[in-house]
């Protein structure tokens, strides 16, 4: 298994690029869209086109790419000479990955929210909640490119 994976590295590491590129921009559009829905009356037009782009975004993409990212991630972290697990960075970036997967969740359960006509969240809770994976995505990107620690 490690030479398949050692040999298959470089196609690895491109696929899970892509898959994370593919699940950020999910993450960062999708809260977006909540800020216009919050703003919709419940049970207009408007608001129904936003429940079927927002649960199209998230099953047809976001969790697609979420799951590829941590299948693709894994097999980085099992390929040998990959990882140095004595470094803090990537103890911070794992760190960082779950509390993006919390934000995914959280995602998920607003739109359940908006699906059932009960969000209780303010546009501008959205706008501040918007800013999470950015933060999160420049914390990943800097311990992976600069490894700090």
């Amino acid at each position: 298994m490690a030479d398949f994976l050692a040999d298959f590295y470089p196609w690895t590491k491109a696929l899970h690029i892509i898959s994370v590129v593919a699940w950020m921009a999910g993450m960062l559009y999708l809260p977006r869209l909540y800020v216009y829905h919050t703003d919709a009356e419940p049970g207009s037009a408007q608001s129904e086109t936003f429940k079927i782009m927002e649960r199209r975004l998230l099953r047809g993409i976001i969790n697609p790419a979420m799951i590829s990212s941590f299948i693709f991630g894994g097999l980085l972290l099992l390929t040998p000479g990959i990882v140095d697990w004595s470094e803090g960075w990537i103890w911070i970036k794992l760190g960082a990955i779950l509390i993006m997967g919390w934000f995914h969740g959280k995602l998920s359960r607003w739109r359940k929210d908006f699906e059932q006509d009960n969000n209780q969240n303010s546009s501008k809770f959205y706008r501040y909640t918007n800013e999470i994976p950015t933060i999160l995505m420049i914390v990943i990107v800097i311990m992976v490119a600069v490894k700090p620690f």
